[in-house]
């Protein structure tokens, strides 16, 4: 019976991996992945909601929906049947942003024959880990549509069309071998194309880029503009990211790792997701509470910004949730949210550090996540994670009512700690929350590593959340 077991964990956890990779490749950027997961929303019977719209008489128990702000934050929620004005919120707050290279305004750039792309760094990223890899671009362009009307358009360019190659050894010092050190302005801006072949190959395509953005390079804007079945003339701005071509890959002996791209922190909104529609599919009937993720831009740099986790689109999400709820002669919509605050928990879900094979000696001897061993409860007394004594009991019930397995991490007292959007939202909104993730090796590198059957081990745990918390939240007298 547990070989039997075994096996099916098993089966389950490759099935949900490979999800994955599909869902991974196919959001190359924030607007990528705001889009997907309002695809899988709308397959699953969510309503889609405009924050310029009056949500009075489109929100009610049993109501499932989501929104976007700037096609790169979402917030996707499910009311419960049996809610009632001032229940919990049971949220989960992620970022749908990673360490890149993003494209100048002015990007056009020209050195010893060679044409280049001026790129900018965007967080903080392990930038060594971009050269000598076949690259290409993808985000978001704004284009015209005639008329005098204008739309925003998805853009992803799959194949390779640029490369940032390292310098040769022979041409380096001593010194200069020893210590790999990367000049952002100097040493990253990517190769596009040899400058007199780009000019032949407009030159073979006449007016293909008459009348376009002289800031950008004309090569480029043909590239994308054919991307998107338009005339490179009609590209009017544009926000644009540099990605890695290779897609996610499944690996191991017994393909236990997954290795992509912006798996901090897309792993986390894959998971946050399904587990809200899973839950939304088949426990509303007896939730009384509003089950929440929230998946925010920014976060690589600080999260103050209009669509990130220092905005008020949390904080305003669930007051406009909780008055639309909040019926005549329950109280003010006022007093009915400050009870649903003192209910409410966010799990913070960001990827955690794994222990290195190579450098042990750089996790806290009690504290050594390891891929495939459960999600990881992070605390930092400095408030660094949002964990305190009561939400770190709550995560450790809700991963024992799933039957899970949690790892805990605190970070070496000689070592800086990182920090997340839980402390962040905390203070904003006064809500309990507890910080979170999937362990990662390699984190901000171009290409990171996670453990397969973490993916699944999380979304179980989000899951029972959802079910869960509020029966248990009744059991506890602080």
């Amino acid at each position: 019976m547990d070989s039997w077991l075994r096996h099916a964990k098993a089966v389950l956890s490759d099935l949900e991996a490979r999800d994955f990779c599909k869902y991974i490749d196919s959001t190359p950027s924030p607007f990528h992945l705001v889009s997907a997961s309002a695809a899988r929303l709308d397959a699953a019977g969510f309503i889609r909601l405009s924050e310029g719209d009056n949500w009075a008489d489109k929100i009610k128990p049993g109501t499932k929906a989501y929104y976007d702000r700037n096609g790169s934050t979402l917030v996707a929620f499910a009311v419960g049947e049996k809610y009632t004005a001032g229940g919990s919120f049971k949220a989960v707050g992620a970022h749908t942003d990673s360490p890149v290279l993003k494209v100048k305004p002015v990007s056009a750039k020209k050195a010893h024959g060679y044409l280049q792309v001026g790129v900018e760094c965007y967080g903080g990223g392990l930038w060594h880990t971009w050269f000598d890899r076949e690259l290409t671009v993808a985000g978001r362009v704004i284009v015209d549509c005639g008329g005098g009307k204008f739309a925003c358009r998805n853009v992803h360019v799959k194949r390779p069309i640029l490369r940032i190659p390292n310098l040769c050894i022979h041409l380096q010092s001593a010194e200069e071998r020893k210590s790999f050190t990367v000049n952002k302005e100097n040493h990253l801006a990517p190769i596009l194309s040899i400058q007199k072949a780009a000019e032949a190959m407009l030159n073979d395509v006449s007016g293909s880029v008459e009348g376009c953005d002289p800031r950008h390079p004309p090569l480029l804007l043909r590239v994308v503009a054919e991307e998107l079945g338009i005339a490179a003339r009609d590209i009017k701005d544009l926000e644009l990211s540099l990605c890695d071509t290779q897609p996610a890959q499944i690996w191991g002996v017994g393909s236990e790792f997954l290795s992509s791209p912006r798996l901090d922190n897309q792993v986390h909104c894959f998971t946050s997701t399904d587990a809200l529609i899973e839950h939304a599919r088949m426990s509303l009937a007896g939730d009384c509470g509003v089950s929440v993720i929230a998946l925010f831009d920014h976060e690589e740099v600080g999260s103050r910004s209009a669509q990130g986790a220092g905005s008020p689109i949390f904080r305003d999400a669930i007051i406009r949730i909780n008055e639309a709820l909040t019926s005549e002669g329950v109280g003010s919509s006022s007093e009915t949210f400050k009870m649903a605050l003192s209910r409410s928990l966010l799990l913070s879900a960001d990827v955690a550090h794994a222990i290195h094979p190579n450098y042990g000696h750089k996790h806290e001897g009690n504290h050594q996540p390891l891929l495939n061993g459960g999600t990881v409860l992070k605390t930092n007394s400095s408030t660094r994670y949002a964990t305190d004594g009561i939400s770190g009991f709550f995560f450790r019930e809700l991963a024992r009512r799933s039957s899970q397995k949690i790892q805990e991490f605190v970070v070496r007292q000689d070592c800086p700690c990182g920090t997340t959007i839980g402390p962040i939202i905390a203070a904003n909104t006064g809500l309990r929350a507890v910080d979170i993730g999937v362990p990662s090796l390699s984190m901000h590198s171009i290409r990171e590593t996670i453990g397969v059957a973490d993916i699944t081990n999380n979304r179980i745990i989000l899951r029972t959340f959802f079910r869960e918390y509020d029966a248990l939240k009744s059991m506890f007298t602080s």
